[in-house]
C-alpha cells in the first residue's frame, strides 16, 4: 500500500459502547498499525435527541483500556479537526448546497402526516412504501414544484429536508474487502434524507464528507451498514470524490439462537457486553463491565480479535504486537461470529497464566488487605504454586487461603478417606522427620520425606494424604512439599499436631 492509512472509528454517543463497537475499533487500530497509519476517534453526535451525557468519556476510557487508543480524535487534535460532528456543522451545509445546485438533492416539504398517509395506503395494498423515482415527481417536493413555489415555501419557512436523487435504471458496481464485488439495481434505493430541518446533516452526508476532509484510506466497519454503501458510493460520486475502500465487518451473534449480540442476552446468561461499567445516567441501571469483573484488557482484546477473524494457522492466543503483525483483512470472515462466554473465560485464563508473576503481586495484596491479612510469606512463590488453576485475579485468594490462615475445620469425606487407625503414629514419627531437616525448601524436603516412606514399604498415599488435610483442610491444593516449605517448618508441625489433635 503506498497511499497514508488512515482509518477511523466513528461511534454515536448514545450510551456505553458495546463489544461489538469496541471490535470494529481493535479492527480499524490493528490495520492501521500493520500499515503504519493513522487511527481516528471521531465522534458521529449529529442526532442530538439520543446524545447521552458522559457516553463520549466512556467510550474513550474503553480504548484506552483496552489499549488501543486512538491517535487523533477529541482530546488528541489533529489537522483534520473537529473531531465532533456537532462542531462541523458549518462544513456540512456547504456540501448540502453543492448537491443542490448539481441536481443530485433536492428539497422536501412532505409532513410527517403526509409520509404516513402514503404508508398506510401501501400497506392496505400489501406494498412497502419506497420514497423513490417511480413517485417523487407527484409528491411534495422541488422536484414537482416550479423553482418560484420551492422559493415561496423555504421563504414561509416551511419545514424541509434535503433528499438525495438516487438515479433510475442503473446498474452500480460495488466492491468490499471482506465480500467481493456485488451489483446493485439503483431503482431498488429510496431518495435519502442528508439534511435535516434543524440545520443537522444526516449520518450519510455528514459520514461521507467528514471520511473525505478527513482523508480516510479506508472504512472498516460494521455488517449493519452495508446497505448503506450504493448510498455512499454514490455520494462521492455525485461530490466528485474518490472513495475510499470500504470492508464491512460480520455481527458478532448470541451465544445461543440467531441474532445479533445485546446487552439482554449478557444479562440473560451473566456476561458483560460493555468494556466497562456503566450507569445509565436516566435510570441509574448499573451494567457490567469486562474490566469490573476482573478480565485482563489483553484477554479481551485477544478474544474480540477472533470474533471474524482468524490468522490461518492453530495459533490462538496473541498479544497485541502479534495481533500487529498477523492482521490481514483478507482472513475476515463474511459470515456472522457468535460469541462464546466460556471461550472468552479460557482466554482470560490463559493471558492469565502468561501474565509476569510480579505484575501479579501488587493486585495480590490488594485482595490480601481486603481479607486482613498481614504476612511475611513470600507472595510471588505462592502465586507461581496456584494460579495455573486461577481464572481470575480474584481466584487467587480462594486458592491459597490456606497458606495464610491455619485450618480450623477439615473435609470430612476427605478426614474419613485420609484418616486411618495407623495416621496419628504415621504423623507424629513425620514430625521427627521434619524437625531434622535444616535448610527447610521444596528441593531438600522432598527427597528425605519420599525417602522415609520408601523405607517404611507403605504406599506414599497413608502419610500425603493426611498431611495435604493437616496443611489445607482438604484434599485439594498445589505440591504438598511446597506448600510445607512455603509455610515454613514450624507451622507445618503445628498444623499436623493440630490435626492430629482434632482426628
Amino acid at each position: 500500500m503506498t497511499k497514508n492509512i488512515r482509518v477511523r472509528f466513528a461511534p454515536s454517543p448514545t450510551g456505553p459502547l458495546h463489544i461489538g463497537g469496541v471490535r470494529t475499533a481493535l479492527f480499524n487500530y490493528l490495520f492501521a498499525k500493520k500499515h503504519q497509519g493513522t487511527f481516528v476517534l471521531r465522534i458521529e453526535d449529529t442526532d442530538q435527541n439520543r446524545y447521552v451525557e458522559g457516553a463520549e468519556h466512556y467510550i474513550a476510557n474503553a480504548l484506552d483500556w483496552c489499549t488501543i487508543p486512538f491517535d487523533e480524535g477529541p482530546g488528541k487534535e489533529g489537522a483534520f479537526g473537529p473531531y465532533r460532528q456537532s462542531e462541523r456543522k458549518p462544513v456540512y451545509q456547504k456540501y448540502a448546497d453543492q448537491l443542490i445546485a448539481s441536481g443530485h438533492a433536492y428539497y422536501a416539504f412532505d409532513s410527517a402526516e403526509q409520509l404516513g398517509q402514503h404508508r398506510t395506503a401501501h400497506e392496505a395494498e400489501g406494498k412497502t412504501f419506497v420514497y423513490n423515482w417511480h413517485n417523487r415527481l407527484s409528491l411534495d417536493n422541488s422536484l414537482s414544484l416550479s423553482p418560484e413555489e420551492t422559493q415561496q415555501k423555504i421563504k414561509a419557512g416551511t419545514p424541509y429536508v434535503l433528499r438525495f436523487k438516487c438515479p433510475q435504471d442503473e446498474t452500480l458496481s460495488l466492491t468490499d474487502e471482506i465480500r467481493g464485488d456485488m451489483t446493485i439495481d439503483t431503482n431498488v434505493l429510496d431518495d435519502k434524507i442528508i439534511f435535516k430541518s434543524d440545520g443537522m446533516p444526516t449520518y450519510h452526508l455528514a459520514n461521507i464528507v467528514d471520511d473525505h476532509l478527513m482523508e480516510i484510506s479506508h472504512v472498516i466497519r460494521g455488517e449493519e451498514w452495508l446497505p448503506s454503501l450504493a448510498l455512499h458510493v454514490l455520494l462521492y460520486r455525485a461530490l466528485g470524490w474518490d472513495a475510499p475502500i470500504f470492508a464491512h465487518l460480520p455481527l458478532i451473534l448470541k451465544p445461543v439462537g440467531k441474532g445479533k449480540l445485546s446487552k439482554r442476552d449478557g444479562d440473560k446468561i451473566g456476561f458483560p457486553v460493555f468494556p466497562l461499567q456503566w450507569t445509565d445516567p436516566k435510570t441509574q441501571e448499573l451494567s457490567s463491565g469486562y474490566k469490573e469483573d476482573g478480565y485482563l484488557p489483553e484477554a479481551v482484546v485477544n478474544m474480540l480479535a477472533f470474533l471474524g477473524w482468524n490468522p490461518g494457522t492453530e495459533q490462538e492466543l496473541f498479544s497485541l504486537e502479534e495481533l500487529i503483525q498477523e492482521f490481514d483483512l483478507k482472513r475476515v470472515q463474511k459470515a456472522g461470529a457468535k460469541f462464546d462466554p466460556d471461550k472468552t473465560k479460557w482466554f482470560q485464563q490463559q493471558h492469565l497464566q502468561r501474565t509476569d508473576t510480579a505484575d501479579l503481586i501488587a493486585p495480590f495484596e490488594a485482595i490480601l488487605a481486603t481479607h486482613q491479612i498481614n504476612t511475611t510469606l513470600s507472595l510471588s512463590t505462592i502465586i507461581e504454586l496456584v494460579k495455573e488453576r486461577a481464572v481470575f485475579t480474584k481466584d487467587l485468594w480462594e486458592l491459597s487461603s490456606f497458606f495464610f490462615i491455619t485450618p480450623i475445620a477439615y473435609d470430612a469425606k476427605a478426614s474419613k478417606k485420609a484418616w486411618k487407625d495407623d495416621t496419628t503414629a504415621l504423623l507424629q514419627e513425620l514430625i521427627t522427620v521434619l524437625s531434622d531437616i535444616s535448610d527447610y525448601t521444596t528441593d531438600t524436603i522432598t527427597p528425605i520425606v519420599k525417602t522415609w516412606i520408601t523405607s517404611k514399604e507403605i504406599g506414599f498415599g497413608k502419610v500425603m494424604m493426611p498431611l495435604r488435610l493437616a496443611l489445607v483442610g482438604s484434599l485439594q491444593g498445589p505440591d504438598v512439599y511446597a506448600i510445607a516449605a512455603t509455610i515454613g517448618k514450624e507451622e507445618t508441625i503445628q498444623r499436623i499436631e493440630k490435626a492430629m489433635d482434632h482426628l
